[in-house]
């Protein structure tokens, strides 16, 4: 019993992200070596299941017990979160554009794609998410709808906020802090799920993306790694005036590791929560702002749907002008930000964004096809980049009002208030 004690304490005194290198190490080597360890292979479905099952829960207790609170913080930290969310959307869409006509694609589309309900344009898009945020709460939590979440969390917890009681009030704030104490034992167990994806992912999946859309791979990749690495970071600095690496490496590494490996968004919220509690910032701002950027701040499904959009235009011979593609950036941003409320998620904004150009819809769903095939790496890259941008907008717009209050910066972003970076 000793022994297991001192195994224990040993293990959460080690540092989170090297305990997740060692499992994302031995998932790696367990894969190439055997794929018959179905209980590894579990390892990585409770753990994305617990996070899932665990962040509707969460996001909605701390949004109402956060505006139950009554101290009026969001103030303008949410405009400026919300406008750092759709510019960076945006400019991501750009990038896509441009890297598609430096580097043009053509695809073998000899992928077929099960028939599927589609937006037939950006009107459905956006009217499915307005319609998703008035849809029963209870559903909303059960299935992970998280506009729905945040309009009943927004609209209860301004209630509570004119009706409730002191007693009530710090009723709701232990239920908020009693359910992000299991959300922290939970991303305790990140390597042991980790290691599990890791494994699933080695011992199932051969190189054969690699070879038949790599160039493809790439592109999506390298714009996806430009947004992350360059125009985000360059919003940022416009935003603070400062270095913002730092910021920027540190959400990649705490948040877009384990977003990489889940390839959800909203499994990776209560990461995020964690991320932006250890950053200084204030839960009544992250409480609204992680959940809606996991909704809206979509710059990985904006590059995902320009790109594959123009190279099924090259694919059937459909010339493009700049004027074209600029509208496709505009939509794609738009489609981007509704993509959560869609079964499918991006590649199924696909076929709306490929009626721009007239590309045929049999055409369109294949290129869909294709994109579930990439999706092993296109997603889990998306999805890392666009969980990270949550909590780095976040952090950049909380910043942002330090300064503008005559409020120390952390000392990482050359200020004096001392945050463990």
């Amino acid at each position: 019993m000793k022994t297991l004690k001192n195994i224990a304490d040993r293990y959460n005194k080690t540092s989170l992200i090297i305990r997740i290198i060692i499992g994302l190490v031995i998932g790696a080597v367990l894969g190439l070596i055997s794929g018959n360890l179905g209980v590894i292979a579990l390892l990585g479905d409770l753990f994305v299941g617990a996070l899932k099952a665990i962040a509707p829960v969460l996001v909605f207790v701390l949004v109402v017990s956060a505006l139950a609170q009554g101290n009026d913080k969001l103030d303008s930290r949410f405009g400026t979160v919300i406008a750092l969310y759709m510019i960076s959307t945006f400019l991501a869409s750009v990038v896509a554009v441009i890297g598609s006509f430096i580097f043009p694609q053509t695809l073998k589309l000899s992928a077929s794609a099960e028939a599927e309900s589609v937006p037939t344009g950006i009107g459905e898009v956006l009217g499915n998410l307005l319609k998703g945020m008035v849809g029963n709460p209870i559903n909303s939590i059960a299935e992970g709808r998280y506009i729905g979440i945040l309009f009943w969390a927004a609209v209860i917890g301004i209630a509570a906020k004119k009706l409730a009681s002191d007693t009530s009030k710090k009723f709701m704030e232990d239920i908020a802090e009693i359910v992000s104490c299991a959300v922290r034992w939970i991303i305790n167990l990140a390597p042991f799920g980790i290691m599990g994806l890791v494994y699933s992912n080695v011992s199932t999946n051969g190189l054969s993306i690699f070879t038949d859309y790599g160039k493809l791979l790439l592109l999506l990749v390298g714009c996806m790694l430009t947004v992350a690495l360059v125009v985000d970071p360059f919003i940022a600095f416009l935003t603070l005036k400062k270095n913002p690496y730092p910021l920027v490496f540190r959400c990649l590494r705490e948040s877009g590791i384990t977003a990489f490996f889940t390839r959800s968004s909203a499994a990776n919220i209560p990461v995020n929560m964690e991320l932006c509690e250890k950053l200084g910032m204030d839960r009544e701002m992250y409480a609204v702002s992680i959940p809606l950027g996991a909704t809206i701040n979509m710059d990985g499904a904006a590059v995902t749907i320009a790109v594959m959009s123009l190279a099924a235009a090259n694919t059937v011979g459909i010339s493009v002008d700049l004027p074209t593609a600029l509208v496709l950036s505009l939509i794609a941003t738009l489609g981007a930000c509704g993509a959560s409320g869609v079964a499918g998620g991006s590649l199924l904004l696909i076929p709306m964004a490929c009626s721009l150009f007239g590309v045929p819809a049999d055409v369109a769903m294949q290129v869909v096809g294709v994109g579930f095939i990439i999706g092993v790496v296109q997603d889990s890259v998306e999805t890392a980049l666009n969980s990270s941008g949550d909590v780095m907008f976040a952090a950049t717009a909380e910043y942002a009002k330090w300064k503008k209050d005559g409020k120390s910066l952390p000392t990482f972003l050359g200020g004096d208030t001392k945050i463990d970076i």
